[in-house]
């Protein structure tokens, strides 16, 4: 195996365990650590593969802007950083892991009957700013409708915690 081979397989290995941390972690605060190596991890991925540009973009907008807009929420809102009981939905993790295990085996023969999967990938190299022009003449819809729906969940999200946040405290609800 050669190092590029090895280190493709390490930071995958460093971005699934990152991941499963946050998703079973307890503490928001630990969470949303585990979130941000998987970012980065992944981001160093998008790099060791080829794609500079979609590496910054990680860095840049998940690991940076929207890990600051989860802290800002939880510290905004006064949730309480640690949940309760360990294994209270005991109920709800175990379809969830058949279903994610089901998923896996579904994938992994799909990725084994497909004859190109072995192949590589050519390499492409673009510049950002042909990126940029490609991504808002062609799907310059998209692009407003997704950001359009970012923006109504941002507002959604502050609005419903705002408004558990007054009954909470025993203020107008």
């Amino acid at each position: 195996m050669s190092i590029p081979g090895a280190i493709f397989y390490v930071l995958a290995l460093l971005v699934l365990v990152a991941t499963l941390l946050a998703v079973i972690s307890r503490n928001l605060m630990h969470a949303v650590v585990h979130l941000v190596i998987s970012f980065v991890g992944t981001a160093m991925l998008l790099y060791l593969l080829g794609a500079p540009l979609l590496a910054a973009l990680e860095v840049i907008i998940y690991a940076g802007a929207i890990m600051v807009l989860f802290v800002f929420i939880v510290v905004t809102l006064a949730v309480p950083v640690s949940g309760g009981e360990r294994w209270r939905y005991v109920r709800q993790w175990i379809p969830a892991a058949l279903l994610g295990l089901a998923l896996l085996i579904i994938m992994a023969a799909l990725i084994a009957s497909d004859p190109v999967s072995g192949q590589g990938l050519k390499l492409a190299s673009v510049s950002p700013r042909a990126f940029g022009g490609f991504i808002f003449e062609k799907y310059w819809l998209a692009v407003e409708i997704v950001s359009l729906l970012l923006f109504v969940a941002l507002v959604g999200a502050l609005y419903l915690g705002r408004h558990a946040f007054r009954s909470k405290k025993g203020g107008i609800s």
